[in-house]
């Protein structure tokens, strides 16, 4: 299996994090293996007893890899002094990141692939798990800014997520289609370049 994360970003830049897990062979010459790659999201970027399973189910934990690198990622028992998140929800995966939308206070999106013969990269997406941090730190939440982009976040007039603490942050009234569907009290609709799969093209601020 192969995990993918994703996390904070404007444009849905993405960087890769090669991560592998536990190999379970599934033929005489290949072997599926589980990585983890972090890539930023689009705004509109495992005691270490390791889990041979390949699905992850909503209240699974998981945390870094070091044995696998830097920025790999594993399954972990959520006790474990290495976890660092907790499912709460499970996506279909998509060739489209942008076009999966996690539940509002997901902090990391773990996208779950196959890849056969020891790929540590890349793979075919089978899930995308959305995590929540076991600590006290969320920058998923409203305003807090990181996470996917959602109504209540605070971005700059470049339509860069940023803290709403921050100056020049412009709070996020709405996601939508069109202008014309911006809500009230919208003063300053952002339209973005186009992106297959986003559900949104336009962020409506009081910018």
């Amino acid at each position: 299996m192969v995990l993918a994360l994703v996390v904070g970003g404007a444009y849905g830049a993405s960087k890769v994090l090669g991560a592998d897990k536990n190999k379970s062979s599934t033929s005489t010459t290949a072997s599926a293996t589980p990585s983890a790659k972090p890539t930023a999201k689009d705004p509109g970027s495992p005691e270490s007893s390791s889990d041979t399973s390949s699905a992850w189910k909503v209240g699974d934990c998981g945390g870094p890899d070091p044995s696998k690198g830097a920025d790999a990622y594993k399954r972990t028992g959520c006790s474990d002094a290495g976890a660092s998140f907790k499912a709460i929800d499970i996506k279909e995966a998509s060739i489209l990141p942008g076009s999966i939308q996690c539940p509002a206070g997901t902090d990391v999106m773990i996208e779950v692939s196959i890849s056969y013969n020891g790929g540590k990269s890349s793979g075919i997406p089978t899930n995308t798990v959305c995590g929540r941090n076991l600590s006290n730190d969320h920058p998923g939440d409203a305003g807090a800014g990181g996470g996917q982009l959602v109504k209540g976040d605070c971005v700059t007039s470049q339509a860069k997520e940023v803290p709403c603490s921050g100056s020049g942050a412009q709070k996020v009234l709405g996601l939508v289609k069109t202008k014309e569907e911006c809500p009230s009290g919208t003063t300053n609709p952002i339209r973005l370049t186009i992106a297959v799969g986003r559900p949104y093209d336009v962020i409506c601020t009081d910018g």
